[in-house]
């Protein structure tokens, strides 16, 4: 399934740039997200916790920088990660784009995921709202960690476990935005 997501942050295209491209730094910005290990530039072995109500998951990830062109504001990474409980795995494509704004920068995401097993049929059809919800969490925190000066790479905080992503009420939240959606439609 392909999912599309838009945010700005706050400060010029090159901070951004240098924030988005030092994954060590903004991993820990992705709710529930921890990072591993450092594998080289451009590859990184992270963990990511997700309850579902009482299913508590836990993610391996091994995450690539595919394509980088700072010419152009893009970056392609690729995403292939299990369940440690072997539930399932997902594979997903991001790409993100950025483009200078009046108010600072643009990023839009344009990610490709696949999920297998068990884990597909958890919420495949609230994935799209979740990815939103999670999005703006996401861009909440870069905009924190600019507006901290923390865009410059290898400044890598080194905070405590991550609290699972509580993807329950995440779910719920997603349904009831997709309910208010319908309702404004009509």
């Amino acid at each position: 399934m392909r999912l599309e997501n838009t945010f700005e942050v706050a400060a010029p295209v090159d901070a951004a740039w240098n924030l988005l491209n030092d994954v060590p730094n903004v991993l820990p910005c992705m709710p529930g997200a921890e990072l591993v290990e450092v594998v080289s530039e451009s590859a990184w072995k992270a963990r990511l916790h997700v309850k579902l109500g009482p299913i508590s998951l836990q993610f391996l990830a091994d995450v690539s920088r595919e394509e980088m062109d700072e010419q152009s504001g893009r970056v392609v990474l690729l995403t292939r990660a299990r369940e440690a409980k072997g539930r399932g795995s997902a594979e997903a494509r991001i790409e993100s784009a950025m483009t200078a704004t009046e108010a600072g920068t643009k990023v839009d995401l344009f990610t490709d995921l696949e999920l297998r097993g068990a884990v597909a049929q958890y919420g495949r059809g609230v994935v799209a709202d979740v990815a939103s919800t999670l999005t703006r969490r996401f861009a909440d925190c870069l905009a924190r960690k600019l507006a901290d000066g923390a865009s410059t790479p290898g400044e890598h905080s080194n905070a405590s476990a991550p609290k699972p992503v509580n993807g329950f009420r995440v779910v719920i939240r997603a349904l009831l935005q997709s309910l208010v959606k319908g309702i404004r439609r009509r």
